[in-house]
């Protein structure tokens, strides 16, 4: 842990990646294959987008501009809060899309979402249960939309609403992550929202015990601080089954719109290629937890 503001998740999450140190293996090492199938779909790196919201600072095009370049890359792109148009523009960029929706108060409005993103084309839907509350224990307000917080029956209903994967993020503990498979959810994103709560565990030290939980009931992915190829092989080593990159995308999509957000992806792709073949890992499926040293 840092020895300045000790309660910041997002250094105790940076700290813990770099106490993590990595095997070399090179008998028998070929060239690495950086593919991965999610629900039956294969794309050419584990590396994703992160569930952003309002990038029009970054793009006027903002989160259309950014699934572009995950198109152009063959990654998945997680989306989050946005308008209707906005979302039929990302529709149309042709990637294949996650959609994380919020927890509003509005009910409705997630129904309408959920069927307004299989209208778009969307490759799976989902909800966002991090920003349920403040860290004043009220229900949150995220611009002008009213949040709460959601119960596992109201959970089991909207994932019924759709016949698409159902992923939630936010997932930081065993408790939720076998809650959302009694609710039928078919993939989680293991996150504290980059650090909403201080002294959240990282998810990296959570991830073990949510794996061996979870036991292959749903998919896997991981999100907060991951700043290149060493973070995305330590995750996938970890457990995971992709790995959301967020922050380190933004610099690119204002300084290069789509081909920005393709480069960077690509370039951490190339880095944890690098790491699959010093390790002796062909697939991604090839990188375990055996290869992981704690320092």
């Amino acid at each position: 842990m840092s020895n300045h503001e000790p309660w910041n998740s997002n250094q105790i999450t940076r700290d813990y990646y770099d106490s993590l140190l990595i095997e070399m293996r090179h008998i028998d090492a070929v060239l690495p294959d950086t593919k991965i199938t999610i629900w039956g779909e294969t794309f050419d790196t584990p590396i994703t987008t992160a569930a952003l919201s309002h990038l029009n600072g970054c793009h006027p095009e903002g989160l259309a501009e950014m699934a572009r370049g995950a198109k152009e890359a063959n990654a998945i792109a997680f989306v989050g809060m946005g308008e209707d148009e906005e979302m039929e523009r990302i529709g149309k960029s042709g990637a294949r899309v996650i959609k994380i929706i919020k927890t509003y108060a509005d009910n409705d409005k997630i129904y309408r979402q959920i069927a307004h993103a299989e209208e778009c084309g969307c490759f799976a839907v989902g909800m966002d249960f991090d920003h349920g509350f403040t860290w004043r224990g009220e229900y949150d307000v995220i611009g002008e939309e009213q949040m709460t917080g959601k119960t596992l029956e109201q959970l089991k209903k909207f994932v019924a609403h759709t016949k698409l994967p159902f992923v939630i993020k936010g997932v930081l503990s065993v408790q939720d992550a076998l809650k959302c498979i009694e609710a039928g959810v078919q993939g989680i994103v293991v996150s504290h929202h980059a650090g909403i709560m201080p002294f959240a565990v990282p998810p990296l030290m959570i991830l073990p015990k949510i794996v061996e939980a979870v036991a292959g009931r749903m998919k896997i992915f991981v999100d907060c601080g991951v700043l290149g190829g060493a973070d995305a092989f330590k995750a996938l080593a970890l457990g995971a089954d992709a790995v959301s990159v967020g922050k380190p995308l933004m610099g690119p999509l204002t300084e290069k719109a789509a081909e920005g957000v393709k480069e960077k992806i690509l370039q951490y792709n190339v880095e944890l290629a690098g790491f699959m073949a010093r390790t002796c890992c062909h697939t991604i499926a090839d990188i375990d937890s055996s290869l992981i040293w704690k320092k």
